[in-house]
């Protein structure tokens, strides 16, 4: 859930030379591998450093492997909750230093929570890397817990709420309701901005143990990427996190779910909604499973961008549908560590018929499963996905956040050179395999989100708590400015950029 604001750094990287053109062909030989190096230190803190000297610049990230599927039941929205307070200063460092210091850098941060880690990045000119990795010491080891400040940011969240949820046509379909309607296990299912009764119960006592139990050194990694040596970041890090003590961390939930067994199917109402829309869901292979990668490249040649399948059928074809959006998972799709979701946002016309355009779906997706994909069609993709990869690992601050979390959820950032080959290994069979596996009615869970007038009045699906008074928005008790989306299709929790 993005929390805070974001600004551009006034310094710009320059394009490293081996990044690979979009037009490149997928040989080994053009692979771009990225410097990576790994440090444990005697607390448990992982530190990834990867070395480019292509600018002065740094990008830092610090991911906790903590987020929505380990906060405690009764407290829902903790996490993204905690996540807030981590910005509001410590005895060492009152609130608004950490921005003083980001922006005097030359720099920005912000900060992310998602299902299975919370990840806080910043920018800056390589000047300012020791002053950030102080602060980010420094409110490692304990915050300013008081009762303002857990006031301030409990008001804040309640105003995402209000902004991204509660506000906005199709609010929450996609990235609360649908995860409910899909999962069987509370931590998967659970509403990760919370509910506002579940946010005033929780007290500074619950903010101090949270801070203990899970933001401790050996639950968390420290990445660090640009103009810097690993020796120089190693010998940083343990200058300045070297010291802090590891602390008991609870055991992780068991989280794990099959695959469902039966179409699981609703319909909501909306009062804000001027067309209907459908909110569509797979559950998805597990991390690392070799059904992953192609999955992955098939969620991309099925729904993402103009030349899609799912887009030239639906939308040019056909014209069922008005807008379709994508996502896997909460983030990048190589970063979840519990189970998620392949997700379709699909708006369409007032006239339309849900169960016409879930048959033009399954019309493409049963395509791909007898006939496979071309090798030209393939190939292509395959090659515009490798040259996003590395554009994505091109920024600093991106690289950093992204080796982080790949060493928090998969227990190695080196998979970040492996993601390339496996992309590039993805063959027609793989894709007409996973499709028969994953992209299937028992395992699909569709929310059908319709405006309130094209529901009889005295339909149950009506919005009723949508048609009641709104709570007034709650007013920001600090000087950030609250993040909100266009409209919630996409993740809540989808990152910090």
């Amino acid at each position: 859930m993005t929390s805070r604001s974001k600004t551009t750094l006034a310094t710009t990287s320059v394009i490293a030379g081996c990044l690979i053109a979009a037009t490149t062909s997928a040989a080994t030989s053009d692979r771009w591998n990225l410097p990576i190096a790994t440090r444990t230190l005697a607390n448990g803190l992982v530190v990834v450093v990867s070395e480019d000297h292509s600018s002065p610049t740094v990008g830092i990230s610090v991911v906790y492997r903590v987020g929505i599927r380990t906060e405690p039941r009764n407290r829902t929205g903790f996490a993204h909750l905690f996540e807030h307070l981590m910005f509001e200063g410590t005895p060492n460092a009152p609130q608004g230093i950490f921005d003083r210091v980001t922006n005097d850098g030359g720099g920005d941060n912000n900060g992310a929570t998602h299902p299975d880690y919370t990840s806080y990045i910043e920018q800056a000119l390589v000047s300012a890397l020791e002053p950030l990795l102080w602060l980010e010491a420094d409110r490692m080891k304990t915050l300013a817990f008081t009762l303002k400040s857990l006031n301030n940011q409990r008001d804040v969240v309640k105003e995402e709420i209000n902004v991204n949820v509660r506000n906005q046509p199709y609010g929450g379909v996609a990235d609360t309701e649908l995860p409910k309607l899909a999962f069987s296990k509370w931590e998967n299912a659970h509403d990760g901005y919370g509910s506002f009764d579940d946010l005033d119960k929780a007290g500074i006592d619950d903010v101090r143990g949270f801070h203990r139990n899970f933001y401790g050194p050996n639950n968390a990694v420290l990445g660090i990427a640009g103009d810097v040596t690993p020796e120089q970041g190693f010998a940083l890090a343990q200058k300045y996190f070297g010291a802090i003590p590891a602390r008991e961390t609870p055991a992780r939930p068991d989280v794990d779910e099959p695959l469902n067994t039966a179409e699981k199917r609703i319909v909501q109402g909306d009062a804000l909604a001027r067309l209907p829309a459908l909110a569509v869901g797979w559950k998805m292979p597990p991390r690392g499973s070799n059904d992953q990668a192609p999955m992955i490249v098939l969620g991309e040649l099925l729904a993402t961008g103009d030349a899609s399948r799912l887009y030239q059928a639906l939308v040019k074809g056909s014209a069922l549908a008005v807008q379709i959006e994508t996502f896997t998972g909460s983030g990048s799709p190589w970063g979840y560590g519990g189970p998620t979701l392949y997700t379709l946002m699909i708006t369409y016309k007032t006239d339309g018929k849900a169960d016409a355009l879930l048959a033009a779906i399954d019309q493409q997706i049963e395509t791909v499963v007898k006939e496979g994909v071309d090798p030209a069609t393939l190939q292509g993709l395959k090659t515009r996905m490798l040259a996003d990869w590395y554009d994505g690992m091109e920024p600093f601050v991106d690289r950093a956040e992204t080796l982080a979390i790949l060493q928090a959820v998969w227990g190695d950032a080196k998979v970040a050179n492996r993601i390339p080959d496996l992309i590039d290994g993805v063959t027609s069979a793989d894709l007409q395999r996973v499709a028969g596996i994953y992209l299937t009615h028992p395992n699909r869970s569709v929310i059908d989100r319709r405006p309130d007038d094209l529901l009889a009045p005295d339909d149950p699906a009506r919005s009723e708590k949508r048609d009641k008074a709104k709570p007034a928005p709650a007013k920001p008790a600090s000087d950030k400015k609250v993040v909100g989306k266009p409209a919630a299709t996409k993740p809540a929790d989808a990152g910090t950029k």
